[in-house]
């Protein structure tokens, strides 16, 4: 007489999905940690330069190498965006206790707290609105992004994925699309007009800036003139010499 066994398979305990979910946002918010890591060495595209593409719109840029870029764009840049740049680890708490005293009393603060390095991984890993959602993400980030490239990479990185216009990404693309000339060879009022085209690319055009436009290039450079170059923590050869002082004092006309 024989006997049969019934075999039954051991039961594959499915992981609960609130685990699943934990587990998938965990690697969504470690994900740009380990990029930072990997764009020591790699140059990144942009979120804004992906989406760009994806809309069909389209987006033009030709990486290059920070000793090929303008001293006087780069004094310009960081003067015009983060003067505090060379001083913070990528965070500027100073700044950012002053935003949040003027929030508290209603007030619009002089200048606002974000940092290049802020800016730099908001463009390459998040988003633009809602920022209270995108804050919390992007101060650890900015300072751990800082910490692996240190402030050459940092501005590298920024010049090379800041939009300068509608599909135009980085400065050697905005150089050759605004006055054609390569980045290296901008002038001190061509870097103005370009730096202080950052805050509103889409609307500010520095080949034909309107009188507000030129007012506020005119401020930046006579506030350079007087201040003195801000970029001595990205100085390594080619920032030497006359090109230290940046972007001399520059006049335009705010006549059309």
């Amino acid at each position: 007489m024989s006997i049969r066994y019934a075999y039954y398979p051991p039961r594959v305990r499915k992981t609960p999905r609130r685990v699943r979910r934990l587990r998938l946002l965990i690697w969504l918010l470690a994900l740009p940690y380990l990029c930072c890591v990997l764009y020591v060495v790699i140059n990144p595209p942009s979120m804004f330069m992906l989406a760009s593409i994806l809309q069909g719109q389209g987006a033009t840029r030709e990486w290059v190498r920070l000793e090929q870029i303008s001293p006087r764009l780069i004094n310009a840049v960081i003067a015009a965006e983060d003067g505090a740049f060379c001083d913070h680890p990528g965070v500027d708490v100073e700044a950012l206790s002053r935003a949040l005293r003027a929030a508290r009393y209603g007030h619009k603060p002089l200048r606002g707290a974000s940092t290049i390095s802020m800016q730099t991984v908001k463009n390459l890993f998040l988003w633009q609105n809602p920022a209270f959602l995108r804050k919390p993400l992007e101060y650890p980030l900015s300072l751990w992004a800082d910490a692996w490239w240190g402030k050459r990479r940092m501005l590298e990185i920024y010049l090379n994925i800041a939009e300068w216009g509608e599909g135009i990404f980085g400065i050697e693309a905005a150089a050759k699309h605004y006055f054609g000339v390569p980045a290296r060879a901008l002038s001190s009022a061509q870097a103005a007009l370009l730096a202080t085209t950052l805050p509103s690319p889409t609307k500010r055009n520095p080949t034909f800036p309107s009188p507000a436009h030129k007012e506020v290039a005119n401020i930046l450079a006579a506030r350079i003139a007087r201040q003195g170059a801000a970029s001595r923590c990205v100085r390594q050869g080619h920032l030497t010499g006359v090109e230290e002082s940046g972007t001399r004092s520059v006049a335009f006309s705010t006549a059309e």
